[in-house]
């Protein structure tokens, strides 16, 4: 995909490393950037719910972001997260995103108190007057906050807004968000409803499985994209159990034990994340072992 466009295509959102003492471990996070490049993911999306950015210090989330952008081989999209409490915070990680060399952003609403429609405008028009494109990030059940169709149309009438990405899973908002603002790509933003969105015109899927079972994950893409429906439909069902895991609130775990029982270093979480354990461990372990069973 190149990065002309660096936030179309499948894009990882990745997950930060941790030592034991839960210091963030750069040699970790640089190996997985340049083998998920390897393997065909077209970018990563560093500091966003799935690397914790929230547990992170000032200090530590910009190191992040800096060794992902060293770390990417040409052609690799680099797209940070730049949550914040308000405008003024997203900005400062915008502006950081932008000085190490990123290519793109993905901008959540204010992270603090619900705003006004016209609060969460004015928070998309300074981010965006930054410089560099912004994927608006709709995680509702997250952000307490949730950008409505007719809300992202306003946002869309912003210069600099490229695209959304969509955690609803609600497949009916990609048709009104074609028909208010077409001009905006959307983007695949939950694992579990890939197919469908690609198959109606999403243009890029920031997914979480990769991080896991990039080949998988790449290859259903592919199938998608190309809506080879006869060979596609039989793989989502056999990863669809896997995909499902980022829509749970234990996503971040989820995730990191799939990258255990997938031979890659998935690690501890920090507070308040603790690890899964019992029924809901056995289950992750089950659905990786049939998503590497499952026929390319």
């Amino acid at each position: 995909m190149g990065t002309g466009r660096p936030w179309r295509g499948m894009l990882v959102a990745i997950t930060t490393p941790f030592r034991a003492d839960l210091s963030v471990d750069f040699d970790q996070l640089q190996e997985h950037v340049r083998w998920l490049a390897a393997e065909g993911c077209h970018g990563v999306a560093p500091c966003v719910s799935m690397g914790e950015y929230r547990a992170l210090s000032d200090d530590e989330r910009a190191a992040v972001v800096k060794a992902t952008v060293e770390a990417a081989p040409s052609g690799c999209a680099v797209v940070p997260g730049v949550g914040g409490y308000g405008s003024r915070q997203a900005c400062r990680w915008a502006e950081q995103a932008a000085a190490a060399g990123a290519h793109s952003v993905l901008a959540r609403p204010p992270d603090g108190p619900a705003a006004r429609a016209a609060d969460v405008v004015a928070h998309y028009r300074e981010v965006a007057a930054v410089g560099l494109p912004v994927i608006a990030h709709n995680e509702p059940y997250d952000t307490r906050l949730d950008l409505t169709p007719d809300l992202l149309a306003t946002v869309a009438e912003i210069d600099g807004i490229v695209a959304v990405k969509e955690v609803t899973g609600d497949v009916r908002r990609l048709h009104r968000l074609r028909d208010l603002c077409p001009h905006v790509d959307v983007l695949v933003g939950a694992d579990d409803v890939v197919l469908e969105l690609v198959l109606c015109g999403a243009t890029g899927w920031i997914a979480t499985l990769p991080n896991a079972l990039p080949r998988q994950a790449g290859r259903l893409y592919e199938l998608c994209v190309a809506r080879d429906l006869s060979r596609a439909l039989p793989l989502y069902a056999e990863l669809h159990p896997i995909l499902g895991w980022a829509s749970r609130p234990e996503a971040v775990q989820a995730v990191k034990l799939a990258m255990e029982c997938a031979g890659r270093f998935g690690g501890r979480c920090r507070p308040p994340r603790g690890p899964l354990a019992g029924s809901a461990a056995d289950r992750v372990r089950r659905d990786v072992l049939r998503a590497l069973a499952a026929p390319a």
